[in-house]
């Protein structure tokens, strides 16, 4: 039997204190309250460490040196003590012939019991020989290990959409995990690369609570995924003002005003960049200058350039006062009512019509 994570930290010096100082990190991270705290010491408590496979597809690691700069919780806590991770070949210290005898090992000893994440996805095209895991096609191996799985994640844009790899034309024919396994519990957290407090609140909300989270329409969890950028980001009160970049390094670039009009995709992009930030909460994209590019919804790279306004979303601005945007409503309303009553006059002409000349007949 596998150990449970509260025996790993107690053997490692950890004290109790410590421990539910953890529990109550861990609870406030994933959004919950104070009454989880004793459900999720509870289940670190008695709940063994879950086997953890991590494969990698065609991908460029950055999922991977996203993970390991998670602060909350701490990685190693994550690794070592929260997930038994058995396999990973970016970072364990096995390799070849021996390696991949662990991902044998696990499948049979902990048959339905082990979660595989996949950072990449499988390309199909020419049998899967664009990707090669060990001297076979990826997507050979991909399948294999996840048919006793209990569930798989979808690290990152490659796995959970496909990201650039998919790019029109998509010559390898890469292809979102989902849409290779169809028969199993799948969690996508996407980003280019996901937010590491994501990634690791996804792990230990699975670990605590022995169940995936709740998803949205897209299969991404809610917690994090649930509201636009847009809606948390501190330069929105310049966008309801009407305060835009008009030019990089223009006054209003200086000033920290709206990027929307520079390509910002933050209005129709779901994620958590704008709450919990990056690498610690020091910053993210739109805090450091840059517009979102939308790298967690399907298809951003095949939408055009990154810096092209690609919707039309209309502000009051600040010369806009209640008054005006008023009488703009209320004519707009007005105009509709119209067009209802001529509709409706045209329609009844017609029946009307259509009687007489039927009593005529």
């Amino acid at each position: 039997m596998t150990e449970t994570f509260y025996e790993v930290l107690r053997r490692q010096g950890i004290t109790r204190r410590s421990f539910m100082k953890f529990c109550s990190l861990t609870a406030t991270s994933l959004g919950l309250g104070s009454a989880f705290v004793p459900k999720i010491a509870h289940a670190l408590e008695t709940k063994p460490r879950t086997p953890v496979i991590w494969l990698h597809g065609l991908e460029c690691t950055c999922c991977s040196e996203s993970f390991i700069r998670s602060a909350h919780p701490l990685t190693k806590d994550v690794v070592l003590s929260m997930l038994s991770l058995d396999y990973d070949d970016t970072l364990m210290a096995a390799a070849g012939h021996q390696a991949e005898a662990i991902i044998e090992e696990v499948k049979k000893k902990y048959k339905g019991n082990y979660i595989v994440a996949v950072e990449g996805n499988p390309p199909l095209n020419e049998d899967g020989m664009f990707c090669i895991h060990g001297g076979r096609p990826f997507v050979e191996v991909l399948k294999e290990t996840c048919a006793d799985a209990k569930a798989i994640i979808s690290w990152g844009a490659c796995a959970s959409y496909g990201c650039v790899q998919a790019a029109k034309p998509n010559p390898t024919r890469a292809t979102p995990v989902h849409q290779v396994i169809t028969n199993k519990p799948i969690v996508r957290v996407p980003g280019c690369p996901p937010i590491a407090e994501v990634m690791t609140g996804v792990v230990t909300y699975m670990l605590t609570f022995d169940r995936i989270p709740e998803l949205d329409r897209q299969g991404r969890p809610k917690m994090f995924y649930g509201q636009r950028i847009h809606d948390k980001c501190y330069r929105r009160p310049h966008f309801d003002a009407g305060q835009f970049v008009e030019n990089w390094d223009d006054e209003a670039a200086r000033k920290g005003y709206c990027l929307y009009k520079m390509g910002c995709k933050g209005p129709t992009t779901y994620n958590a960049c704008s709450s919990m930030r990056w690498n610690g909460g020091v910053s993210w994209p739109v805090q450091s200058g840059h517009g979102c590019i939308g790298c967690s919804e399907d298809g951003f790279w095949d939408k055009g350039s990154f810096y092209d306004r690609v919707t039309d979303i209309h502000q009051f601005g600040v010369e806009a006062n209640a008054d005006k945007i008023g009488a703009t409503a209320a004519g707009a309303v007005g105009a509709a009512v119209a067009a209802h009553a001529a509709v409706t006059a045209l329609a009844r002409a017609r029946s009307q019509h259509d009687d007489k000349n039927s009593g005529d007949k």
